[in-house]
């Protein structure tokens, strides 16, 4: 952001703290406002960056026509409606139709989409269509698990609930054994790490 909006923003919050009762001037809050404006700055860095770029900057030519997955991508965002905390993990896989995408350009491109004020369904179809759009496969599919601050922290108030949604494309969609691979290899049991 630049100086001008960063000043703005910590004015914003200064006026958060009176209308909340604080005393923005108090010691432990001084600096408060600037740490959220760098805090906020951060945490929707998603807008002033390209998903489909980043996918596009590592598509390479290959025979490989079997399932890909990327699994528990953890990532974090904030709510639309309340700007509170959604923490999960996301699920990422396609059947590749003569291009593949470097591994890690596809956390890349959830913390794009999650680094943005954000509802969880929306998120889950963007990180979809992004791949789709852009690789091309046969198929592609998605499954976001995330924990919702604006339900645990306030409103009722249920901890560890947790919200599961899905985008299917393609095969993922019209063909049940995909969708059986898919979702078996997803839920399958976490083994130790290499």
């Amino acid at each position: 952001m630049s100086s001008e909006k960063a000043k703005k923003f910590e004015e914003a919050v200064k006026t958060i703290l009176e209308l909340i009762g604080e005393d923005p001037s108090r010691e432990g809050l001084v600096k408060t406002p600037h740490r959220v404006y760098k805090a906020f700055d951060h945490l929707c860095e998603g807008y002033r960056m390209d998903p489909k770029k980043v996918l596009n900057d590592a598509l390479f030519e290959s025979s490989n026509d079997e399932m890909v997955l990327v699994r528990d991508i953890e990532f974090y965002s904030m709510c639309e409606h309340h700007m509170l905390p959604i923490i999960g993990r996301v699920h990422v896989a396609y059947i590749p139709d003569g291009k593949v995408v470097g591994l890690s350009k596809i956390p890349r491109m959830v913390n794009i989409f999650a680094r943005r004020l954000q509802i969880q369904e929306q998120m889950t179809e963007q990180i979809a269509d992004a791949i789709l759009e852009t690789i091309q496969p046969k198929g592609v599919g998605v499954v976001v698990e995330a924990r919702h601050m604006c339900m645990e922290m306030r409103g009722v108030e249920k901890i560890n609930s947790t919200t599961v949604s899905s985008a299917l494309r393609g095969l993922f969609k019209r063909d049940a054994k995909t969708r059986e691979e898919f979702m078996s290899m997803v839920n399958a049991p976490l083994r130790p790490r290499y």
